[in-house]
Parts: C-alpha cells; sequence; structure tokens
C-alpha cells in the first residue's frame, strides 16, 4: 500500500485527488494547506496529518524518509497554485517521492529540462495529470484519427466558456505571472488534447487574450483550428444564460460537435491507477501543450489577420 502526501487540500482540485488515493486502496500520511478550511479530509483520510506550513510538513516527510520504507511518503500529489508547482515537485524529489501534478506542470516551458535533469538525478518520476487522454471515446477518436491518410486535414472550432466572478480576478488565477493567464488556466487542457489528437503546431495566430477573453487560430499537422476560451458570463450563448448554466463547452470535428456529457467525468481515479500500475504521463507528455501555451502568451493579438472564431464575427 503506497503512501502518498499532498499539497494544497484546500483548493478546487484536491478532492479528486483525495478521491484517487483512497479509491486505489492508498494511504495519505500527510497534508498542507496555508488555509485551514480543510474540513474535507474528514470524508477521505480523517486521521491524516495536517500542516498549516510547507516547511513543517517537509520537515515531516524528511523525518518519514529517514525511518523505513514502510513509513516514508512514495508519491506527492500537487494541488498548489499554478507558479507553486515547479517549487513543490522539486520539494517532492527532495524528500525521494515521485510526484503526481495538477496541470499545468510548469508555467514557463525552460523549467521542464531542469525537472527532467532532477528526475535523473533523484531517480524518481514526475507525473502530471492529463486525464483526457484516459476517456475511452477520446482514445477511440485518437486511433481512427491516426487510420486516416496522411496528408488529410480537419476543420476544428472549440469554444470553452466558463463563467467566473470578481473573486476570480482578486485570486491568483486571475494573476498571469501566477496562473500562465485564462490560457493556461483553463485552456491548458484542451491545447493538450488538440496536441494529442492532431499532432505538432506548423502556425498559430493569436486574435485577443486579455484578462476574460483569448482567442486565436492553429494550423496543426492534420486540422486547423479556431479557438475560443472565456469566463466572462457575457459571452455565454442565450441558451446556457436562460438555463442558469455557468459553463459552455464545445470541439466540433467538420462540422461535427464531440460529444462531452461524459469526457469530463472523474478520470482522476484511473490517472492514478495508470501510475501505480507502471504507466502514467510524464514531462515530455505535457511539454507540447505547455510550449504552445508560452507561444500563444508571447503573440501579439490582431483581430484583424486569419480566420476568426464564430464569437469574434
Amino acid at each position: 500500500m503506497p503512501n502518498f502526501a499532498l499539497i494544497g487540500t484546500g483548493g478546487y482540485i484536491a478532492p479528486r485527488h483525495l478521491e484517487a488515493i483512497r479509491d486505489t486502496q492508498s494511504q495519505l500520511v500527510a497534508t498542507v494547506d496555508p488555509n485551514d478550511s480543510v474540513g474535507v479530509l474528514d470524508q477521505y483520510f480523517p486521521n491524516t496529518r495536517f500542516f498549516n506550513e510547507i516547511e513543517r510538513f517537509d520537515r515531516f516527510l524528511e523525518k518519514l524518509r529517514r525511518r523505513s520504507e514502510e513509513e516514508r511518503v512514495h508519491y506527492i500529489s500537487v494541488c498548489s497554485p499554478n507558479y507553486l508547482h515547479d517549487a513543490h515537485v522539486r520539494l517532492a524529489l527532495r524528500v525521494q517521492a515521485h510526484a503526481i501534478c495538477e496541470k499545468p506542470l510548469v508555467i514557463n516551458p525552460w523549467n521542464l529540462d531542469q525537472l527532467a535533469e532532477l528526475e535523473q538525478e533523484h531517480e524518481r518520476r514526475i507525473y502530471t495529470v492529463l486525464q483526457l487522454r484516459l476517456h475511452p471515446s477520446l482514445i477511440a477518436l485518437k486511433e481512427r484519427l491516426s487510420k486516416e491518410p496522411k496528408g488529410h486535414r480537419h476543420e476544428v472550432i472549440l469554444t470553452y466558456i466558463t463563467r467566473r466572478g470578481p473573486w476570480y480576478h482578486i485570486s491568483w488565477k486571475g494573476r498571469p505571472e501566477k496562473s500562465g493567464g485564462i490560457v493556461m488556466n483553463i485552456g491548458i487542457h484542451f491545447f493538450d488534447l488538440l496536441s494529442w489528437l492532431f499532432g505538432d503546431v506548423d502556425h498559430l495566430q493569436v486574435h485577443v487574450c486579455d484578462q476574460e477573453r483569448a482567442a486565436g487560430s492553429l494550423e496543426l499537422e492534420r486540422a486547423s483550428v479556431r479557438w475560443f476560451l472565456s469566463v466572462s458570463g457575457r459571452d455565454l450563448p442565450e441558451e446556457s444564460r436562460k438555463a442558469n448554466k455557468p459553463a459552455f463547452r464545445s470541439i466540433t470535428i467538420d462540422g461535427e460537435e464531440l460529444e462531452f456529457s461524459n469526457v469530463f467525468a472523474n478520470l482522476h481515479t484511473q490517472v492514478y491507477e495508470d501510475i501505480l500500475s507502471g504507466g502514467g504521463f510524464g514531462i515530455e507528455d505535457a511539454r507540447p501543450s505547455i510550449e504552445l501555451v508560452h507561444r500563444i502568451r508571447s503573440s501579439q493579438p490582431d483581430v484583424s489577420i486569419g480566420k476568426r472564431h464564430p464569437n469574434l464575427e
């Protein structure tokens, strides 16, 4: 039974990791968050040690490491804010634990090479959560696309709108230096999916990129993509607003809607099962989408060029 620790217990995504740790019959021995509103632990691991300070958490894990194989922590799940992922993954390696890090693994792509060196140095793995790659319908789609003739291309339109209130812009998520901006914070899993399905980026254009909206186009090996991301409720379709639905997501491939009803089900347990059975997604799997988002963030927006997303017409 592997021992886990978790960083970022009070965050939005932590319950999915707690559930995955429990459902894989693993043990959570310690967790840390500067916020002490972590009553969620009682639903999963009521007896786990909780720390408010990362330094005391680090010291506790180091103490366990020096005791025995049965007591030490084997995996650390990183659910902290994006800008802390790099530091907390390094902490995991330092106490001789594998890291399982939420997306994005890092904000800046040059940190990936440093982490790869540390993997080799500490002889421990760094995993990232790319759960959409484990969804059966998306695996089937990838297999179908892989059998198409070379040079065959698709027209793809991606739309993701998820309403966020004023809190979002006050929190770390609204600060690009900490979150990577909305392209990274709400778009990274979509860009990973697009790269995984349709190949490397040949060319990109950015039409809009601000605190609330981002849009542009991509020329991938096997697809032309127009994409639109927004955290503004004003961009929600009228039918979503009338139904008081806070989010709208859509991907069409050659005009055919990709079924999303079950795609965003909780796949974290499958991610953990994959890792514990010897699989898992690592640094090189995460690299294409992180490099792509960095290129988008570094581009100068110009709404007058190229093929625009329908929401910008």
